[in-house]
């Protein structure tokens, strides 16, 4: 077993803004390779994205970088982080910005601009680096905000929503350098709504929802726990005693209930079943064979939800 300090340390880590609870006990250990983060707006990310990278303080537990407070600035010399939100001195050019980043970590103005041209020239940005920022496309920013991030060379990389406004040639580009960052032994976290670029990208996801993690591993490991847990599902239909007795056939329903009236009056089933994604699977086809009108599909769990929102290929926006 290694005995190497994580990279990226989260001890039992809550915040509050006000009587908002944004991280609810948050526990989780990097310590290389690229991890995805996923979950819906609202479910925590950017919090803990602020949190990693020092922006932030966590009202209860501990983040550490290299097992140094992430607040402390020796944490920060090793974490490069893009933002989602776009924040420039729009007047000057890509190329004076990512100078003046490099400037304010501390380099001589010959090594900022050798660092400069180097992360530029990574980032496919060298030709096109002298025009002034407020004229760039959203791709193009998206492209200096990362050369920011790698202009020191940090250990750890913090990327939220890296691949956003990037077309599909410099989406590709981009998940390739990320490959080849993590190669050279860095470790990267990056959020996205681009699932099918993330699952290309890597393997091992974080999954969160409500301010916690639900979910943490390979996607293989993630999917056979969701397998071997029941999920609940609330089914609002016409013809429920029928459609109840369609449910007790499939191998995959455990049980059936009448659902309580809502305030609404909808009025329907809860089916506990396991398999998940099997089990949507056949019932999408019960809803084409007998023509079934599906008023409400909603999982009851906040955690399998999160969970089937990306194995089943949605977006995990809300």
């Amino acid at each position: 077993m290694s005995t190497e300090t994580p990279l990226l340390l989260f001890e039992q880590v809550s915040k509050w803004y006000g009587s908002v609870l944004a991280l609810n006990q948050v526990t989780l250990e990097l310590t290389g390779g690229i991890t995805g983060l996923v979950g819906a707006n609202g479910a925590g990310k950017s919090t803990l994205l602020r949190m990693a990278n020092g922006q932030l303080k966590p009202t209860l537990g501990q983040v550490s970088v290299r097992g140094t407070d992430a607040w402390d600035w020796k944490a920060r010399r090793l974490v490069g982080y893009c933002p989602d939100i776009d924040a420039f001195y729009e007047d000057m050019s890509g190329r004076r910005f990512v100078w003046v980043m490099a400037r304010l970590c501390g380099y001589t103005r010959a090594e900022s601009k050798r660092r400069t041209e180097a992360v530029l020239e990574r980032v496919g940005m060298s030709e096109r680096a002298d025009r002034k920022l407020r004229g760039y496309s959203k791709g193009m920013r998206q492209r200096i905000k990362l050369a920011q991030a790698l202009v020191h060379d940090p250990e750890l990389l913090i990327l939220d929503e890296p691949l956003s406004g990037i077309d599909p040639i410099g989406r590709q580009e981009l998940l390739e350098l990320f490959q080849a960052l993590a190669a050279q032994g860095k470790c990267l976290l990056i959020s996205s709504h681009e699932l099918e670029s993330l699952e290309k990208l890597t393997n091992h996801v974080v999954i969160m929802a409500r301010g916690r993690i639900v979910a943490v591993g390979t996607l293989q490991q993630i999917r056979e726990m969701l397998d071997d847990r029941p999920v609940s599902v609330r089914i609002d239909v016409d013809r429920p005693r029928e459609v109840a007795r369609l449910l007790l056939a499939l191998s995959e329903v455990i049980a059936v209930d009448v659902a309580p009236k809502l305030a609404d009056g909808g009025e329907g089933i809860v089916v506990k079943a396991r398999n998940p994604k099997r089990f949507f699977e056949l019932f999408g086809r019960l809803v084409v064979e007998h023509q079934l009108e599906v008023r409400r599909l909603e999982p009851l769990d906040e955690s399998a939800h999160a969970i089937l929102g990306y194995l089943l290929g949605g977006s995990g926006k809300t």
